[in-house]
């Protein structure tokens, strides 16, 4: 998001070991969101419960105060595609929740994040949440030294319209690093063969933000909330990775399934009358 035309760094073994270090922090505190996730938590115990995990490992929560954001976690619920501020907010069953987690690790930032189910999904919830996982895969796929930042976004957008869904083009993934936010963007949308050429020691995260309906949204008045414009659902995935002499590693991969999220082992077929949007 606020990376615009900052420099790409490429990583040395020091770097990304470091680097390594803290994309596994921010993944076990996001696998510790999952494991307490209930109906009738507010957002705001949320962050209390990751800040409080990021604090006692050492680290530091990247977004707080991060360009004035007030809070440790990004909490995005439902029709929120993304920057939610965590507040007194009760999570009703049929919710959908993106956890949105960074950390701060002897210099490094590790940056991920997920939607999860609060309570039982409708179809249409379950449909966005799993083609936005799906979607998060696809782009992975197509890291590798040589290839266009273009190649992921537009094997992500291909996927996406296919299953009748649209992608936010507002916000895109980032460079990371001793930064929050480096070069190069990473949109999720666009055209293949386009953008800086990958190679060995980039790191930045892909994070598709995902629509059930139009891909247009607006800014709430704190300045922060990001909603769908139609007010239809929005999902997202986000992992960071770096680029490999042989492909693609994910730095924040996880050791075990997210609780309330990684619950279904298919995506379920597009709900009946479903248009498709681009």
């Amino acid at each position: 998001m606020f990376a615009g035309k900052a420099p790409i760094r490429i990583k040395s073994a020091r770097d990304l070991e470091a680097l390594r270090r803290s994309c596994r922090l921010a993944a076990e505190a996001l696998l510790l969101a999952g494991e307490r996730l209930r109906v009738g938590m507010t957002t705001l115990e949320i962050d209390e419960l990751v800040h409080k995990f990021i604090v006692a490992h050492g680290a530091y929560p990247s977004p707080l105060h991060y360009h004035g954001f007030p809070k440790s976690v990004c909490t995005s619920i439902n029709e929120v595609v993304c920057h939610g501020i965590p507040s007194r907010r009760r999570l009703r069953d049929g919710d959908i929740i993106n956890i949105d987690v960074t950390c701060k690790l002897e210099g490094f930032h590790g940056d991920t994040s997920a939607t999860f189910y609060v309570g039982t999904p409708s179809a249409e919830a379950r449909h966005l949440v799993e083609v936005t996982r799906r979607c998060l895969e696809i782009g992975i796929e197509q890291v590798r030294p040589g290839g266009r930042i273009g190649d992921i976004g537009r094997a992500i957008e291909t996927y996406a319209v296919a299953q009748g869904c649209s992608v936010v083009r507002d916000f895109v993934g980032h460079g990371i690093g001793r930064d929050f936010h480096e070069g190069p963007q990473v949109p999720h949308f666009g055209d293949a063969g386009r953008g800086p050429r990958m190679e060995p020691g980039m790191t930045f995260t892909i994070e598709p933000m995902i629509n059930l309906g139009g891909w247009e949204l607006e800014i709430l008045q704190d300045g922060w909330t990001a909603v769908t414009k139609d007010r239809r659902l929005s999902a997202q995935f986000e992992h960071t990775v770096a680029v490999t002499e042989t492909g693609c590693e994910v730095l924040t991969a996880r050791p075990r399934p997210l609780q309330n999220s990684e619950v279904f082992d298919e995506i379920p077929s597009r709900p009946a009358g479903r248009p498709v949007s681009g």
